[in-house]
């Protein structure tokens, strides 16, 4: 099928009558949101030192379109690396204006994993803004780790030469497989919610969860529970040793500006 036959299902789907160009407009003119869910500390100290960046589309009509709503159009005219570069922007811009979060994580596409302009544009976002790199964490997907494991040992070689962090997400999700992980050298997994959501029913997913523990203690990554959504479950999870936890039941997605303010004098 043609490009046009996606651009007159994406009009039916969006009501934008050019979708690519609606998308350049959003980011020329920054009709873009962030929010942020931090992510709570669950050793002694507590408290929130990062948090994950979430990202909300401004409709004059619709108020805020939630990502499901714009993603797959970005995605499909691969439009996600010119997205991700207005995230990293805004949230260091964010982080030179004061926050009471300590370090912003940002979810990153395949795309711009792919992109070998990126590493270049985020050193000189961190120069211009002032920001120390550790601050800025990157987030990248299991699914996408494991799809492209050159490409993303790569950027994480690049990105940790910089200072820059690293995250994956949704692990566990599949295959529970610690090679990948070791070659990134990530400073964080978070755990899918699939595994979190059983640690009170089931042996299997308690047993899955000390076993992310105890490679992480050998590899040196420290391990995120997410989808926490009761307080049974965040205790069971620093029973057993997890260090950070997030989740609805947690801290719901809200504003940045809300969120991180400005630090306590």
């Amino acid at each position: 099928m043609d490009q046009n036959f996606f651009k007159r299902m994406d009009c039916e789907l969006t009501g934008w009558a050019d979708p690519v160009a609606r998308l350049r407009q959003a980011i020329e003119k920054d009709e873009f949101t962030l929010y942020c869910q931090p992510i709570l500390s669950l050793n002694q100290a507590g408290g929130y030192p990062m948090g994950e960046v979430l990202v909300r589309m401004r409709e004059e009509e619709k108020a805020l379109l939630p990502p499901g709503d714009f993603l797959p159009v970005f995605e499909h005219y691969r439009m996600m690396p010119q997205l991700d570069r207005w995230v990293v922007r805004n949230t260091l811009k964010r982080l030179a204006a004061g926050s009471r979060i300590a370090a912003f994580t940002v979810n990153l596409s395949s795309q711009t994993l792919a992109d070998v302009e990126f590493l270049r544009f985020v050193g000189g976002q961190l120069g211009m803004y002032k920001v120390p790199a550790e601050r800025l964490m990157f987030e990248l997907d299991e699914s996408d780790v494991l799809l492209y494991p050159e490409r993303a040992t790569q950027f994480a070689n690049a990105f940790r030469s910089l200072g820059v962090r690293l995250l994956v997400d949704g692990f566990g999700r599949r295959a529970v497989s610690f090679s990948v992980i070791q070659a990134l050298g990530v400073a964080f997994i978070k755990v899918d919610g699939g595994i979190t959501r059983k640690v009170l029913a089931t042996e299997v997913a308690r047993n899955k969860m000390n076993a992310v523990l105890r490679v992480g203690e050998a590899l040196n990554f420290s391990v995120v529970a997410e989808c926490v959504e009761d307080q049974d479950v965040l205790l069971r999870l620093k029973a057993l040793g997890v260090g950070y936890a997030q989740g609805f039941g947690i801290y719901q997605p809200h504003p940045i500006d809300k969120v991180a303010g400005t630090p306590a004098s």
